[in-house]
């Protein structure tokens, strides 16, 4: 059964909405490093429509030699938009309906982790219905202020820490398990 990550920049204040505006001054070779084994550990994306329009705009004219972006743009993608018909993006599938039925038949197959980027509706639809196996935070040492936050006014859930890491530019990666309902 593989699991679904949802892997996201936050800022001390808990939003994650436009992190090209404060991530990018704390980037380093150590979070790279980080990136690039989470994307290589997961064999496809799940992406809300605007975080998916923004990398498909973005991904496909992408070169690197580490294979990084060659990555990206290979893998599967699964976009849920109630909105869009096709996607573009190569090996992209539109989810319209049944979303929950729809990621409960993808963690189903066999293979890697199913990545999610960003994706603030969509991450908060997949907590509503327990759809989450793991959260990987990037905590920049920043506030902004306002903005979108991961986890909206009336999200009720408890945690697990499985593991820390502290990076030299300050950002902090935590990664946690939801505690299921059993477990509590």
């Amino acid at each position: 059964m593989r699991k679904v990550v949802v892997s996201e920049f936050l800022t001390l204040d808990g939003v994650m909405e436009a992190p090209d505006k404060w991530s990018f001054q704390f980037w380093t070779v150590e979070a790279g490093e980080f990136k690039f084994a989470e994307l290589f550990a997961s064999d496809a994306l799940l992406l809300g429509r605007v975080t998916y329009e923004g990398f498909a705009k973005a991904w496909p004219s992408m070169t690197d030699e580490q294979g990084y972006a060659d990555r990206m743009n290979s893998l599967p993608k699964y976009v849920v938009s109630t909105t869009m018909t096709k996607g573009e993006w190569n090996n992209s599938t539109v989810l319209k309906e049944n979303i929950v039925e729809e990621v409960s038949k993808l963690k189903q197959q066999s293979g890697q982790n199913i990545l999610v980027f960003g994706s603030a509706t969509l991450v908060q639809t997949l907590m509503e219905h327990d759809l989450i196996d793991e959260y990987w935070l990037m905590i920049y040492p920043v506030v902004v202020g306002n903005g979108k936050k991961l986890f909206r006014d009336g999200i009720n859930t408890s945690l697990s820490l499985v593991e820390t890491k502290t990076l030299s530019s300050g950002v902090i990666i935590l990664s946690y398990q939801p505690v299921r309902k059993e477990e509590k």
